[in-house]
């Protein structure tokens, strides 16, 4: 009898330490491949295409500008996003905007493609700063874009994500460069 009660008991102990270490297995599961997070969206090189100053007004101009865009997801699952657009500022006026198409990102992977941006300072009409600035030689630009979608972990879970981007350049008109490009 004094045999059985040392087995069951051993039998027993292997059994929580089972639940244990399952329980351990799951926590750790559950805070780091389950834990989702936003995508980031950045801008990796812009490019200045064309630059193409008024004739007839100094405080007037035209440019295209080519941006590589970059998505990186960190989740363990992939980030499907909807059409969301890109908007280029000047003083928190939107003077070009590109379209980014629907997509979808790997899992912990960074998608990159290329975005071609029209810009015009018709908006701008009188802006003295702007006419300054054309002088200068330096045009301070910003950008914003947000992109929503979901990410699906194993083809179970989804959860609504959202990436936003904002970044502020500087153009030089002389050498047609961005300069001092930066993003949050």
């Amino acid at each position: 009898m004094k045999g059985e009660g040392k087995r069951n008991s051993k039998c027993l102990a292997y059994v929580a330490a089972f639940i244990v270490f399952q329980t351990i297995i799951i926590l750790v599961f559950a805070l780091t491949v389950m834990k989702i997070k936003s995508p980031k969206v950045r801008f990796g090189t812009v490019a200045v295409e064309n630059f193409t100053p008024s004739t007839t007004n100094s405080s007037s101009f035209d440019m295209r500008l080519v941006a590589q865009v970059a998505i990186k997801n960190t989740n363990f699952g992939h980030f499907k996003y909807d059409s969301s657009n890109i908007t280029i500022l000047y003083g928190g006026i939107p003077v070009g905007e590109a379209v980014i198409a629907e997509g979808r990102t790997k899992a912990r992977k960074t998608q990159k493609f290329d975005v071609t941006v029209d810009i015009t300072s018709d908006k701008l009409s009188g802006n003295t700063n702007l006419t300054n600035d054309i002088g200068s030689g330096y045009l301070m630009l910003s950008s914003q874009a947000k992109l929503s979608g979901k990410v699906q972990l194993m083809k179970v879970i989804k959860k609504k994500k959202s990436g936003e981007m904002s970044c502020t350049m500087t153009v030089n008109l002389a050498q047609r460069a961005i300069q001092d490009l930066k993003c949050n």
